[in-house]
This record gives C-alpha cells, sequence and structure tokens, in this order.
C-alpha cells in the first residue's frame, strides 16, 4: 500500500457456496483509488462489480469465500474482525446505496440518522451531533436544512433522500467514498446535482470515489479512470479518455455500442448523416386519421383540498395512436406518473375527460371499464416488485388471464404463456422456474411478456429500463420495439433518460408542475427545443464522451449562474 493509494485490491476472489455448488463471482480482480480520484467500476450485470465494492467494505455474505488483498487507508479489510470492521465502515470508508429509500430508517427523523452516525464514531453530545447534521445537510444542498432535518424520509423528494444518504456518508470525512449506483432513480437534473456534490467532496477533501455504475455517461462526467468487470474480471482499465474514447477490449467496444446516446445539434453535424440510422427521432408524427386508444383532454388532478391542495396535473391534453411511442419526461414531481395512472384508469380525473379505445372512462359502466382494462397492458420499473415472488414465472405471466378470461382452459393458458416467452425471447422452460432465479433482464422480459399476454391495445410503461445495464437495456427496447411494429399497440413511455426517449418515440411530451411545457416530435422538441425549461433538461444528459461532457458541463453550470445571478 503506497502513501497515494487510499484503496488496494490485489489478486481479489470471491466465491459464493449455493445450493447448487460454488459460485466463483470475483477472480483476480486488482485495482487502485488514490485520493481526490473517482475511478468507475463499469460492467453488465452480473460482472463482480457489486461484489467488489462490498467486498472493500466488509460486508459479504455469510456463505462468501474470500481471497487475495483488499486495504482501506492501510488497513486490511480481508479476514478483519467485525469490531475492526465497524470502526472503518462509516469513518475511513463509506457508502452511497442505490436506492435511498432502504438505506434510511422510515420510522426516524432524517437530522436523528445523521446525527447517530456521528455518534456512533466520535465522542459528541447529542446537541452537538444534531447540529452537525443541520450543518451536513446544508453541505449536501438541502434546503431549509433545521426543518428538514425534523423530517422523515417519506416527507422528503427522492433527490433529498439521496443527498442525507451522502451527508450520512461523509459525515465522519472518510478517505474513500464507494457510490453503488447512486443517480439511478434520479432524473436528469437532479443526477446532475448530486455529480456536482460529489466532485466537489472529492476535490475539496480529497475522498477517493469508487463508483459503480452502468450509466457511461454519468461514467463520462464523473470519472477520471475507468476499470472494466467481466464475468469476475477486469478485462479493461485506464483513463476515462482512453476507455470511453479507445477502447481496446472488444467487451468494451460492445458495451459501448449499446449505450443509447443523446443527439444534439452539434453532434448531428459531425455525423455522417447518410450513414446515420433511422430512428424514432425522424418519424412523422402521430396518425390524425384515426381516433387515439387513449386521449387526455383538459385533464386536471387535484389531491386534499383547501391550503393543502396539491395540483398533481393542470390542464394538460395527451394522446396516443395505434402503433405509436409516446414518452413523457420530466423532472420527479413533474406530473409524469400521475398522467399514466389517469390513462390506466387508477386516478380519476378532477377535471377533464379521459377517452379509451374511444370511449370516456369516467361514464362507462363499471362492467365497460373492467373490460375496457383488460386491452392495457403495463411494464413498471421495478420487475422484482411488481412479480409476485410466491409465484412461478408461468403462473405471473398467466395471471391476467385468470382474471380476465375466466373461460380460458389451463392447456391453452400454458400455449399463451408459451407463445409471449417466444415474442420476448426468453426460453419456454424459465416458465417452471421463481422470478428469484433470473436476471434483472429476463425479469423485465417476464413483467412484458405478461403485460403483452393479453394482446393489449396500449402499453404503458412506467421507467421500464432505468435500472438495467445497457446491453440488457438494448436488448430489451429491441424486443418492444419489434413488438410494437408486429402488434401494432400504442404506447406510453414514462422515462427520465432523454437518449432513451429520443431514440424509442415519435413524440415527446415535456412535463413541469403538473402542466405540459412543450410537445411535439421527437425530433423536433428534443433537437431544437423552444423553452428554457427543455434546454435545462437536455443540458443536464451527460454524455458518454468526456471531452464533450465536459464541454457541456462547463457550459451547463455557466447557463446556470446566469440565471441565478
Amino acid at each position: 500500500m503506497t502513501a497515494d493509494q487510499i484503496l488496494r485490491m490485489t489478486d481479489l476472489g470471491v466465491a459464493f457456496s449455493t445450493e447448487s455448488g460454488t459460485v466463483d463471482a470475483v477472480h483476480g480482480v486488482a485495482l487502485h483509488v488514490a485520493p481526490g480520484e473517482t475511478l468507475a467500476l463499469v460492467g453488465e450485470s452480473g460482472s463482480g462489480k457489486s461484489t467488489v465494492a462490498l467486498a472493500a467494505m466488509g460486508l459479504l455474505s455469510g456463505n462468501a469465500t474470500v481471497t487475495g488483498s483488499a486495504e482501506v487507508a492501510g488497513h486490511q479489510v480481508i479476514g478483519a474482525g467485525e469490531p475492526e470492521l465497524r470502526r472503518l465502515r462509516g469513518s475511513t470508508v463509506s457508502m452511497v446505496f442505490q436506492e435511498p429509500a432502504t438505506a434510511l430508517d422510515p420510522l426516524t427523523r432524517v437530522g436523528a440518522q445523521i446525527a447517530e452516525v456521528v455518534r456512533n464514531h466520535r465522542q459528541v453530545s447529542a446537541a452537538a451531533a444534531q447540529a452537525e447534521a443541520v450543518a451536513l445537510l446544508a453541505k449536501v444542498g438541502i434546503p431549509d436544512p433545521e426543518q428538514r432535518a425534523k423530517a422523515f424520509p417519506f416527507q422528503l423528494s427522492g433527490g433529498q433522500r439521496q443527498r442525507v444518504v451522502i451527508a450520512m456518508a461523509i459525515a465522519n470525512s472518510p478517505a474513500l467514498l464507494i457510490a453503488d449506483e447512486p443517480t439511478t432513480a434520479l432524473d436528469v437534473t437532479v443526477q446532475a446535482e448530486i455529480l456536482e456534490l460529489l466532485r466537489a467532496l472529492a476535490v475539496d477533501s480529497g475522498t477517493g470515489v469508487l463508483l459503480v455504475t452502468h450509466n457511461m455517461g454519468v461514467v463520462a462526467d464523473f470519472a477520471d479512470r475507468v476499470a472494466v468487470m467481466l464475468q469476475g474480471s477486469i478485462v479493461e482499465t485506464g483513463s476515462v479518455e482512453d476507455v470511453l474514447l479507445r477502447p481496446q477490449h472488444e467487451y468494451t467496444k460492445r458495451l459501448l455500442a449499446a449505450v443509447p446516446r443523446l443527439d444534439t445539434p452539434e453532434t448531428l453535424a459531425l455525423r455522417d448523416r447518410d450513414a446515420a440510422p433511422v430512428t424514432a427521432a425522424d418519424a412523422p408524427a402521430g396518425r390524425p386519421d384515426a381516433a387515439p386508444v387513449v386521449d387526455l383532454r383538459d385533464v386536471s388532478v387535484t389531491f386534499g383540498r383547501g391550503a393543502r391542495a396539491v395540483h398533481a396535473l393542470q390542464g394538460i391534453d395527451i394522446a396516443v395512436h395505434a402503433g405509436e411511442t409516446v414518452g413523457l419526461v420530466g423532472e420527479s414531481g413533474s406530473g409524469k406518473s400521475t398522467a399514466a395512472r389517469v390513462a390506466l384508469g387508477l386516478v380519476p380525473p378532477t377535471s377533464g375527460t379521459v377517452s379509451l379505445f374511444g370511449q370516456d372512462l369516467r361514464r362507462a359502466p363499471r362492467r365497460d371499464r373492467r373490460a375496457l382494462r383488460s386491452g392495457i397492458g403495463v411494464v413498471l420499473q421495478d420487475p422484482v416488485a411488481s412479480l409476485d415472488a410466491r409465484m412461478s414465472v408461468g403462473e405471473c405471466i398467466a395471471e391476467p388471464l385468470a382474471v380476465h378470461r375466466r373461460g380460458m382452459s389451463s392447456s391453452d393458458r400454458r400455449q399463451r404463456v408459451d407463445e409471449v416467452l417466444d415474442a420476448v425471447r426468453l426460453p419456454r422452460a424459465l416458465a417452471a422456474r421463481a422470478p428469484r432465479e433470473l436476471s434483472g433482464g429476463q425479469r423485465q422480459r417476464v413483467s412484458l411478456a405478461r403485460a403483452l399476454v393479453l394482446d393489449p391495445r396500449l402499453l404503458v410503461a412506467d421507467e421500464p429500463t432505468s435500472a438495467l445495464d445497457v446491453s440488457v437495456q438494448e436488448a430489451v427496447l429491441e424486443v418492444l420495439t419489434e413488438l410494437q411494429a408486429d402488434l401494432g399497440f400504442a404506447c406510453l413511455f414514462v422515462s427520465h433518460d432523454l437518449a432513451v426517449v429520443q431514440h424509442f418515440a415519435e413524440r415527446v411530451v415535456v412535463m413541469r408542475r403538473g402542466a405540459i411545457e412543450e410537445q411535439g416530435t421527437t425530433g423536433t422538441t428534443l433537437l431544437h427545443p423552444t423553452t428554457d425549461y427543455t434546454r435545462r433538461l437536455l443540458a443536464a444528459v451527460p454524455v458518454p464522451d468526456p471531452v464533450l461532457q465536459r464541454q457541456r458541463r462547463t457550459e451547463r453550470l455557466a447557463t446556470l449562474g446566469a440565471v441565478t445571478s
């Protein structure tokens, strides 16, 4: 261990004992992180990234056998006892997890949770720890920190909860910060703010960062060096410019080729348009000659009454036609998911009309509403939460048939399950397995199969790819595109990934504070936005080119500085 390295792993190996035998998850991993440096660890799901990160924290499960060396600030983690590891965690090394909702105690105020981390490692009074918690909340950019310290996690937005987790992680000035997918569930503007915060912490305090992510734009924006993992081994490492712009390993090249890239007027000017593939951004808008599959007209939704009323939607108009994909984009809290729930008939509008397949949902009899909803398929962000762990894959897919096609025989159901498994490119043998036995990409395809089992005329996809690595995301979107071309269903696609929306949707609706900021063809709206808000959204999207991303970040910060000054 040299003085300029706060993390050094040498020949790290991790094997897990399972019922079916020993699984070699990581082998021969060697890496290091210097003070103030960010090393990005990238690769597909199952490549071993998170296992390496957990090994550095000494958090691997009891069935893990670890070999080799992992030193943090001169302390050997491998083989260390639990008392020593508890002293290291939260003081010398800290971790920011992907989902802040699971990292925070829902029944404890956030200030108390931060103060607890302080007192676990330092001899300070309760009052001093609480004061430091407020100061940390201010440091990570949470407004009105004195009041926010008294809030429970559920009273904060997703971005604020992630800032609280970061405040807890930096409470004792750790030498090493491990960030495991810290921005996956955040919209692009909050993601940019979190990355600026982490960058400032690394520069100001000299904290080294091990960043685990599948977002190559985040890597280009934040990392100094990159290590690429494949099947438990590091296959390529180097500076962020070398790895992202001049990859050497074939796997790295395939990984980068799968990354959806946000087209801008500048990038299109540099591209040979004759060789450029046709994307949804080039497609014509809508199908005005046919009635829309779902039509929201002047829809408003208000939750609560009086002074506490929340206006979630304010007079929005959205129509989706057969065979068309409309992308809903905007920051968290803009009303995207509420609009999707209105289209599903799950949230009644306070005013306005919702037409589904040509019928007014509010005026249709209850029996008719049930039949109308059988024509809708839904794909949610988290397939783990949306699939019943007690059921087999085949039972999960067949459940809508049991609800809406009660006269269907069991053999016909099995045949239909086999058909949709074929359609989403999954082996029929998976029908007998449990959802937990599948990879993330396989589970999401199972969710897609279940959504399509009733041959829906409308598919509502709410962040269906945000938790997937780029190659799995590409495969899921490719399947979805082919199925839409074959079946002709309309698709309402809710996402904060503007690059995915640009290449998948024909039209885009930009939402802000419950209202529509602008909408139009994807190519026109995202390449030539007419509002400052859409321009800010696009400027916050990181691109997987470190040279271009540095330029975009500088321009974005200059624009924000001009706005606030």
